[in-house]
């Protein structure tokens, strides 16, 4: 079982760098209403990234800020990697080396790689005897405040390897009863598994009256025991939110009932409509975080506006008052194995169609559906529901951007108060139960409660209650009627609301415990109540001022609200285009696979054009003028035209089109021109390049490559273990090179004049590509332009 305060929200981004800053975000979530649990700090709060030590500069008294996070109702959770400072003199190296508990490399001596603190060696858990020194410096560590600690980078990950981890050679001296002397390949899979169960006991021998809380990036089947899982480090974009479903139920499935993304993605930035969306639906994921990498803006549920800032209350709020039900699934799981979110397919084994549901899952009886396109919500779209009774019902909270609640015929689902964190909760508070009445006129639910923490549960410290309702001559009779545990029921009140249909529902209310006897209404009081729900619904949804789907730029100059983004859609595509910032294009979506290519926010990355060699010089974020549009009728092609003062009498101009005989295409033909050189510089301008700066996005990252023929006929093949490339003369693509995406057996191919290109530079980041193109570097006249002009299309690939 996981402690409850767990269960709530946690927010957490690499890395709020400060005790100021973690407690100033801790408070924002009070200020502002937003429920929150947990707080996260990142491998910044270490001094020089060595493990087990903290920065004396920005976190000079840990314990000291845990105890004024505690007062407000929130924990911190710290995070520790395997790989350990190779430094004389730091403790946690010195008595590693005393203990000899670090991997050896074929010749005995300690491996080294290379990771965040620099040369580092690892403790090899395989042994008891390194998972007993690991958990003494776990069980010290806790005592500073920890109340959770986070295991990362523990495949292991060393950094300056193709493999992106250790050799398979290294030696293991594991003990005979996991396998004995072997070498890295046979216990690669285990590594993490086995280091967050070493850090779960040095948690438990800390403090045996808590239950240990473990986040870990790597695992392996039974890790579940020790470690709730994420789904790792994930993109900002609508193809990782869709992802990120199936991923949770897969894990589900797999053992692990504790997991749940990166809400509004890891790498890059999300959009407001993007991370209110995704956490509509993570809200109510069983593992619920917010997280973000090193640069990224801001991605706390206030940061994209008030609109985006109202649906995350709303999410939030939502989990907070179905908590009682989901620490009941817990407990169901903990006790049989049932994972806590499933898929829909568990309602119906028999209904082949619903094992394609990706936006929909069950939360035991309730079935969550949710919208993953930028363009519906979740009240827009067809949901496949399973065969019976399945009723909607919100908590006067419906809105655009959230998922879709139903409850099946025949359950009883319990739900408590809106709070802001778990503490905030008491046994006395009132407790809701929402009914659902089967074709039979009856319904069973149930709701475990117990300390929420420690292990006391186990010894019978608990109350486990089954709920029945049963209709008799229009009279629903509401009581308990099983009992488990030695916890005497608290003195409550207790709300039944009963579903009609449509969102109606008749309420009654009386004291948990006894019996509760609701008379329901005439058929045609029902039908009324019914439509008339519907009615209000309707209006309500057609009142609400949805997410935008674009929000205002930070700091640009230029950029307005009322400005929004140019759509060129035709043929095979749809592309999204910022004019008043670098005349940028945000978003390419192929239509026929429904893949994304590109996908950015406004200020920054998407596809970019330079006017220097330098990164993001004159052209990146000028405003430009759109001089022509030409919108798809009467035969013609869809295209703009668009042009930016890039200084010194200088404009960038650029036109985007779908071309009218082959809408598979899209052309991008710029150029750099001169239009008021100066008659002393001879009508020639300063030196200038065309730099062509697309920034793809990897909806497989380690499943893509560059390909493309040479001029000299070789054929390279460019993987993101290469960092950053250039290609120069021969070795420049023969007028082709596609980004080649093997798991969905699709490319982007960009072709071009190579006459036109000098040079063309590869560079891979976190989860998206550059694929560059040059023109050569000189000054323009009137006469004499640089330009390139050059296509993408997708291919299917072979």
């Amino acid at each position: 079982m996981p402690p409850k305060w767990s269960l709530g929200y946690h927010q957490c981004r690499w890395s709020y760098d400060s005790s100021e800053k973690v407690l100033k975000v801790v408070r924002t979530f009070r200020e502002k209403g937003i429920p929150c649990d947990v707080v996260w700090m990142d491998i910044d709060y270490m001094d020089g990234f060595r493990c087990f030590t903290f920065d004396s500069n920005r976190f000079p008294d840990p314990k000291s800020m845990v105890n004024d996070l505690h007062s407000i109702g929130c924990t911190a959770i710290w995070m520790l990697d395997p790989g350990i400072k190779k430094e004389e003199g730091y403790f946690v190296y010195d008595s590693g080396s005393k203990n000899d508990v670090w991997i050896q490399k074929a010749d005995v001596s300690p491996f080294v790689g290379d990771v965040w603190p620099g040369d580092c060696v690892f403790p090899d858990y395989t042994s008891q005897k390194t998972r007993a020194w690991w958990a003494s410096l776990v069980k010290d560590f806790i005592s500073n405040g920890v109340d959770g600690i986070w295991n990362d980078m523990n495949e292991p990950a060393v950094f300056k390897t193709t493999t992106k981890t250790m050799p398979e050679n290294n030696i293991h001296r594991g003990d005979a009863d996991v396998g004995g002397v072997q070498n890295h390949s046979y216990y690669h899979n285990v590594y993490g598994m086995l280091m967050a169960r070493s850090t779960y006991e040095g948690m438990a021998m800390g403090n045996a009256a808590k239950r240990p809380f473990v986040l870990t990036r790597a695992g392996f089947i039974g890790s579940q025991r020790y470690a709730a899982t994420w789904t790792g480090d994930n993109l900002s974009n609508w193809e990782h939110l869709h992802m990120s479903l199936p991923m949770v139920l897969q894990l589900g499935l797999s053992g692990q009932p504790l997991s749940g993304p990166d809400i509004g993605g890891f790498a890059g930035n999300a959009t407001p409509k993007l991370f209110g969306r995704w956490m509509g639906v993570g809200a109510l994921f069983p593992f619920s975080r917010g997280h973000t990498e090193t640069g990224s803006v801001d991605h706390e549920p206030w940061s994209f506006g008030e609109e985006c800032e109202e649906v995350c209350r709303l999410a939030l709020l939502r989990r907070y008052r179905l908590l009682p039900h989901i620490y009941t699934l817990f407990y169901r799981s903990h006790t049989t194995g049932i994972p806590v979110a499933t898929p829909v397919f568990f309602a119906d084994p028999q209904d082949p169609e619903l094992r394609k549901v990706e936006t929909s899952f069950l939360l035991g009886p309730l079935l969550v559906c949710a919208s993953t396109s930028p363009n519906k919500g979740a009240h827009e779209c067809a949901h496949k529901l399973p065969k019976g009774i399945w009723l909607p019902f919100d908590f006067a909270d419906s809105h655009p951007d959230l998922p879709v609640l139903y409850l099946c015929g025949g359950a009883i689902l319990p739900v408590g108060l809106p709070i802001r964190h778990v503490g905030e909760a008491n046994l006395e508070d009132d407790l809701s139960l929402i009914v659902a009445l089967d074709e039979n006129g009856k319904a069973e639910g149930i709701l475990f409660e117990d300390a929420g923490d420690g292990y006391a549960f186990t010894q019978g410290d608990y109350l486990l209650t089954y709920y029945s309702a049963e209709l008799h001559s229009s009279v629903v009779t509401v009581k308990v009627f099983k009992s488990e545990g030695s916890w005497r029921r608290p003195k409550r009140n207790l709300k039944i609301n009963i579903l009609l249909g449509g969102g109606a529902m008749v309420s009654a209310d009386g004291v948990d415990g006894g019996e509760i006897h609701l008379t329901m209404p005439s058929e045609s009081q029902v039908s009324s109540l019914v439509a008339t729900s519907e009615l209000e619904h309707k209006k309500r949804l057609e009142m609400i001022q949805p997410i935008p789907d674009i929000d205002e730029p930070s700091g640009q100059e230029g950029a307005e609200l009322s400005k929004i983004p140019v759509d060129l859609k035709s043929g095979d595509w749809l592309l999204k285009i910022v004019p008043w910032i670098g005349g940028r294009i945000i978003s390419m979506t192929h239509l026929p696979s429904d893949s994304q290519w590109l996908h950015s926010r406004i200020e920054i990355n998407g596809y970019e054009e330079y006017s220097g060699t330098e990164y993001r010089s004159a052209g990146c974020t000028e405003e430009y003028k759109v001089t022509r549009r030409y919108l798809e009728q009467s035969g013609e092609e869809e295209s703009i035209c668009m042009e930016g003062d890039i200084g010194g009498g200088l404009v960038l101009q650029r036109q985007i089109s779908i071309l009218k005989d082959n809408p598979k295409i899209v052309q991008i033909d710029s150029s750099i021109q001169a239009r008021s050189v100066g008659a002393g510089s001879g009508g020639f301008s300063r030196l200038v390049c065309l730099r062509v700066h697309p920034t793809f996005t990897l909806l497989h990252p380690t499943e893509v490559v560059v390909a493309f023929t040479a001029i000299n006929g070789s054929k390279q093949e460019i993987s993101p273990e290469s960092g950053e490339i250039i290609f120069e003369g021969d070795l420049r693509p023969n007028g082709e090179w596609m980004l080649v995406d093997k798991c969905v057996g699709l490319s982007l191919v960009n072709r071009f004049d190579p006459s036109e290109v000098s040079k063309c530079l590869v560079h891979w980041g976190t989860g998206d590509v550059n694929m560059e193109l040059w023109s050569e570097e000189r000054p323009v006249s009137k006469d004499t332009p640089i330009r390139i002009c050059h296509q993408y299309e997708v291919r299917q690939t072979n």
